[in-house]
């Protein structure tokens, strides 16, 4: 790897809990308190019925499973994701909501198995067990030494941005937010005297303004910025005019990626004044194997993203999606048919914000602009 180029991992929602959790070591208490599903061991068992037995205890690299030597390969330099599950084994059922996930904090060496750099935390489940399952995810977050972004102790903590120190010099620095269009509830956001997420309440001209402005107090020269957005719903392709509009403006801004997440499938990537934007990334783990409801989309097909831009410039120079699909609560590569699936719906998808989805090397996928690049 050129000492000119940055290459980032970025992944979409990271769901360790309920089924999940149930699988590791540590499982914690499986009651729920959802309308179909009492017991957590209940997405187990759909899973074994879909696709056969699953180990338990699983070891802590199970659910990455093919993931894992695939990043060893490609060394990325910073990883970052979406961590879409409280860590707690604390805090009360938050009212209101259909489903809440959490993993047993003695089931956090799991994630540290994937070695994340940054887990941003605006999402719409990071606080599904009240203030004291946040402040317990924190506490053993900080524990790990694994840095977070979106959610805090107050809506300073939750609006600063985590940072990556780059070798020899640099940074990547990680700014995270939410949206209502994803399902956080608006009185998750953090304020001055309460705990929860950073939150902005549409993707508005307004909303880029403020993140410029934030942008503009932290940010250092050569700095890569990446703007993660959990925003818009479980299921659908094409990305909205406000939210390519939003992503426009968080580029012009001075956002070198957007890591849009929340879609439970990959949604269509654009390269915009030479940068890129993942409007969203698809689920990476979770326990849906075996629900039936949205079959259409494919979501066991999963997308690693590898992201190399010049280092102090941010300009996009390659994207590489490593397609896997979950099967057995883990991680296998995806057949060449699944990947040309995949390819050929998110080109389609894709064409229409000027970008096309092509075949890469070894299974891979990649981007093309069709548009001429302009300065910036």
């Amino acid at each position: 790897m050129s000492e000119e180029a940055v290459t980032l991992f970025l992944a979409g929602d990271v769901m360790l809990g309920r089924g999940v959790d149930q699988i590791l070591a540590h499982p914690g208490d499986p009651a729920l308190r959802e309308d179909y599903v009492r017991d957590a061991r209940d997405y187990v068992a759909l899973a074994e019925a879909a696709n056969g037995p699953i180990p338990r205890p699983a070891p802590d690299t199970w659910p990455w499973g093919e993931a894992l030597p695939v990043l060893e390969r490609a060394a990325p330099h910073v990883r970052v994701i979406n961590l879409e599950t409280a860590v707690t084994g604390d805090g009360d059922f938050a009212p209101g909501k259909a489903v809440h996930y959490r993993v047993h904090p003695a089931n956090l060496p799991c994630l540290a198995a994937l070695r994340p750099d940054v887990c941003v935390l605006a999402n719409n489940h990071v606080l599904d067990f009240g203030p004291l399952g946040l402040e317990e995810t924190l506490a053993c977050l900080e524990t790990a030494r694994l840095r977070t972004a979106g959610a805090g102790r107050d809506a300073v903590a939750a609006w600063r941005p985590a940072a990556v120190p780059l070798h020899p010099h640099g940074r990547v620095l990680v700014l995270a937010f939410g949206m209502p269009s994803s399902g956080i509830p608006h009185g998750w956001a953090a304020t001055a005297e309460h705990p929860g997420v950073a939150l902005v309440g549409a993707p508005t001209a307004a909303a880029a303004a403020d993140f410029a402005g934030r942008l503009r107090q932290v940010e250092r020269p050569g700095d890569i910025v990446v703007a993660s957005v959990h925003w818009g719903p479980n299921w659908g392709y094409a990305a909205t005019r406000n939210e390519v509009r939003f992503a426009h403006a968080l580029v012009d801004a001075g956002a070198d990626v957007v890591h849009g997440h929340s879609s439970h499938h990959p949604r269509p990537p654009e390269i915009y004044r030479d940068r890129l934007v993942l409007y969203g990334c698809g689920d990476l783990v979770d326990d849906y194997e075996g629900i039936h409801g949205y079959e259409r989309y494919r979501d066991d097909l999963r997308l690693l993203y590898l992201v190399t831009v010049e280092a102090g410039t941010g300009r996009l120079i390659r994207l590489r999606m490593v397609p896997l699909r979950a099967r057995r609560m883990r991680l296998e590569h995806a057949s060449s048919e699944d990947t040309a699936w995949l390819r050929t719906v998110l080109d389609g998808y894709a064409r229409d914000l000027g970008t096309r989805v092509e075949p890469g090397v070894d299974g891979t996928l990649t981007v093309r602009s069709l548009r001429a690049g302009a300065p910036r």
